[in-house]
């Protein structure tokens, strides 16, 4: 059997995949699996795991200080309004991902999440609805609700939202909590995921609030 956890020098057991970096050890202990309901950082989201197809995780980790003061934080609103001159500046910017695609794509989901604002309230809300909760039993690429979830959006006019690239997404956004049985994070996140919470949206009134989902 796959080996999916491992005990580090601080006593801790934590998923295998992370290893002893450092900067990966508190991504998974503070962020992979918790649920985020911030929708700048959901869009922060979708977009690394983007910029990460083909690269590892770790590499795109180390450059996301970067990306966010190169994508003014992952302000979607700001970013949906970048141009030509944006990306050949950000074609140019050593710290992130320099490809032409991945980062035309970034600007022009921001402008699909601002059309999905205005349909849900909030991108939490729209990705709530894919949260599914299951018994560890293994690290697969792709889950039913990943390959749902990209035709949704594909159909939208996402793009760089494959099923593998959104199974990624609900693991990292604690839409499933996929931390090993016996890391020691797992009931940590489970409990994270129970609170209960009420969905931010839009000021009564406002355009995108009068058209948000019941």
């Amino acid at each position: 059997m796959k080996k999916t956890r491992r005990s580090a020098i601080d006593g801790k057991t934590r998923c295998f995949w992370c290893g002893d970096d450092p900067l990966y050890v508190a991504y998974h202990d503070r962020e992979w699996g918790f649920p985020q309901r911030d929708d700048r950082r959901l869009f922060e989201k979708v977009c690394l795991e983007g910029f990460q197809a083909g690269l590892s995780w770790i590499t795109i980790l180390r450059k996301r200080e970067n990306f966010r003061a190169a994508f003014a934080d992952f302000d979607f609103e700001r970013v949906a309004r970048y141009g030509k001159r944006d990306v050949a500046r950000l074609l140019k910017d050593e710290g992130i991902v320099r490809h032409s695609g991945k980062i035309e794509s970034a600007i022009h989901n921001a402008r699909r999440a601002l059309e999905l604002i205005e349909e849900w309230g909030s991108l939490a809300r729209y990705f709530e609805q894919y949260r599914f909760d299951r018994p560890f039993t293994g690290w697969a690429p792709v889950s039913d609700g990943s390959k749902a979830l990209s035709k949704d959006m594909r159909k939208r006019g996402w793009s760089f939202v494959g099923p593998t690239t959104m199974h990624a997404l609900l693991q990292a956004a604690g839409l499933v909590n996929d931390h090993a049985t016996g890391c020691d994070f797992r009931a940590e996140a489970e409990r994270a995921r129970a609170r209960p919470w009420r969905p931010a949206v839009s000021a009564p009134g406002s355009r995108r609030a009068s058209r948000r989902k019941p």
